[in-house]
């Protein structure tokens, strides 16, 4: 069963804009296997682009591949797993970006970053709310219900990014902090199972945490041992961690395993 089921059953406005079918995934296993690995394959992506191409070069790579894909999301009128991933890939990767660029080029502390982010996000979802009345990712069915929602991705990302950083840089390392992330995730799945917290905040809750989840482990595989990791390199990681998405990805676009079936 999901985690997040829709919380506002109201019919759409009169005044609201064309609908289109659903255009995100159903929330089962695979997506959250998928998002754990997108945020990794991010982190990892992010840094060595930087170190590849540069930090300047590497933003604008990253801008630029964030628009074609989410233009490419937003042409399509139903949710299409490729598509659709994409996005995600490029989010994790460019949200890593707007994190680091803040820490690294700006020289705002985590500790100032992280905070920001959730100001962030947390204004996003009020003006979703405001707008639309529910926040549930099983009403991604106009263009505006889905500007919201990317935005809000989005915001988790940077967020997430900051946050996984923090954690890592003030005693946990990668390895502590992937342990504390991973006992985190727990929390609003078993809250929400408890009847203690609603669908929806629980599933937000959630997909926030996967993204320092996701990081500290593939950060942990990818730095040396001088920094508490495993040292099997960004490339490798890069590489490993975007095969298995893919696997995924089009395991899933065959089976329409995520695809409502109503």
């Amino acid at each position: 069963m999901s985690i997040e089921h829709a919380l506002d059953d109201r019919p759409p406005s009169r005044t609201s804009i064309r609908r289109m079918a659903n255009k995100v995934p159903e929330v089962t296993v695979y997506f959250w296997i998928i998002k754990v690995l997108t945020t990794g394959m991010g982190e990892t992506a992010s840094d060595f682009l930087a170190h590849l191409l540069g930090p300047i070069p590497a933003v604008g790579l990253g801008g630029l591949a964030l628009l074609v894909s989410l233009v490419a999301q937003f042409a399509v009128r139903r949710y299409v797993a490729w598509i659709y991933w994409t996005a995600i890939v490029m989010v994790s990767v460019f949200g890593t970006m707007a994190a680091d660029v803040l820490h690294v080029g700006l020289g705002v502390p985590y500790t100032l970053s992280t905070p920001f982010f959730m100001v962030a996000l947390a204004a996003v979802f009020l003006l979703w709310y405001a707008s639309e009345r529910t926040l549930s990712i099983h009403s991604i069915d106009s263009r505006r219900r889905e500007a919201f929602y990317w935005a809000t991705v989005l915001a988790t990302f940077a967020l997430g990014t900051a946050a996984g950083d923090l954690t890592a840089t003030i005693g946990l390392g990668y390895l502590g902090s992937a342990v504390l992330y991973a006992v985190a995730i727990c929390v609003p799945a078993v809250a929400h199972r408890g009847g203690l917290l609603a669908a929806v905040p629980a599933f937000w809750s959630a997909y926030v945490i996967t993204r320092p989840l996701g990081a500290s482990i593939a950060d942990w595989m990818a730095v040396g041992p001088g920094r508490g990791g495993l040292g099997w390199g960004l490339g490798p990681v890069t590489l490993s961690w975007t095969v298995a998405i893919l696997g995924f990805v089009t395991y899933l676009a065959v089976s329409r395993r995520d695809t409502a079936t109503v």
